[in-house]
């Protein structure tokens, strides 16, 4: 079931993606050759601990760290370690929640590590622009797979594609809520989107072919052809007034 929220819940989940823009923004600074990922997971949970929040993800069906920190060829759930290292050219995706007042906040970049191909570059940038291209659909009245076609289309016509197997999702009391949000998916179809409703957009977006694996840890997520992997997202509330970034 669908959970509409107040103006009131809104609010609150705001303040909780407030600490994670502060978290996100932190760790993208950190991010450098040399840097053991563990470091971004120990940075995390200080942040989140002085503004009184819990980390969002730690412990979630058994994930065992604060952030999921995913390099290269991983797309999602990577999981921090101090023998992973940060080395010049990575592409680092990070992503990171908290709950906070009883409110879930949700969102995830992708960052260099020094000097990268233009390639890895492009595929950044494109899967950000495919977020906004996304957000730019969660209006009242447009169907779900608006969000979801408008993301495809805009990925698929820059050459990359748009994972199937994982996707956004509601969020609110809960981290994981109705509705699932994929990434691809037929214009004018889905449910009407209304005024109240959380998402958490999320476009993964890989190099190559858009079919993955799991690694033996059962978290970390990998492209099946070895080509590389970006993820961005925002919370999202629908209002009256168009899509509001409360994460941004």
């Amino acid at each position: 079931m669908i959970e509409l929220k107040s103006d009131e819940e809104i609010k609150k989940i705001r303040k909780s993606c407030e600490i994670v823009k502060k978290v996100l923004n932190r760790l993208k600074e950190m991010a450098r050759s040399g840097l053991a990922t563990i470091e971004f997971d120990r940075e995390a949970r200080k942040i989140t601990s002085f503004y009184g929040a819990k980390p969002a993800f730690l412990n979630y069906r058994g994930y065992p760290a604060s952030v999921c920190i995913s390099i290269n060829n991983e797309v999602v759930h990577g999981i921090p370690s101090p023998d992973r290292i940060l080395k010049d050219g990575d592409v680092v995706s990070i992503d990171f929640g908290v709950l906070y007042n009883g409110y879930y906040g949700d969102a995830a970049i992708t960052v260099p590590v020094g000097n990268i191909t233009d390639n890895a570059s492009r595929l950044i940038e494109v899967t950000r622009q495919a977020l906004y291209k996304g957000i730019e659909k969660a209006k009242e009245g447009n169907k779900l797979f608006d969000i979801s076609f408008a993301i495809q289309d805009y990925v698929e016509k820059n050459g990359f594609s748009v994972v199937r197997d994982f996707v956004g999702h509601g969020i609110g009391k809960k981290l994981h809520e109705e509705p699932m949000v994929p990434n691809y998916g037929k214009p004018g179809t889905g449910l009407e989107l209304k005024n109240g409703m959380v998402l958490a957009i999320e476009p993964m977006v890989n190099e190559k072919g858009y079919e993955i694996l799991i690694l033996e840890d059962n978290w970390t997520v990998i492209t099946k052809d070895n080509g590389l992997s970006a993820h961005f997202e925002h919370t999202v509330a629908i209002t009256k007034n168009g899509p509001l970034i409360l994460s941004d």
